[in-house]
């Protein structure tokens, strides 16, 4: 009788420390999926912000030669 307990305690603690590692499996996934999406974020509002760069760019180069044209 004593052995049956011990091979269930033990059989009890082997499916114990199975769902501990599968959930913490579960909860490292779903902090990749967190951390790419901030990245995914940023690099989408890096993207959005590349056209208005450009067009500064563009104001200042008109600008630069209207300074260049009236000093020479």
């Amino acid at each position: 009788m004593v052995f049956v307990l011990i091979i269930l305690g033990i059989l009890a603690f082997i499916i114990l420390w199975v769902i501990n590692i599968y959930n913490s499996l579960i909860y490292n996934k779903n902090q990749v999926k967190n951390i790419r999406a901030g990245v995914d974020t940023q690099l989408k509002k890096r993207y959005d912000l590349i056209p208005n760069l450009v067009a500064s760019v563009k104001e200042y180069m008109t600008h630069e030669k209207k300074c260049f044209r009236a000093c020479y």
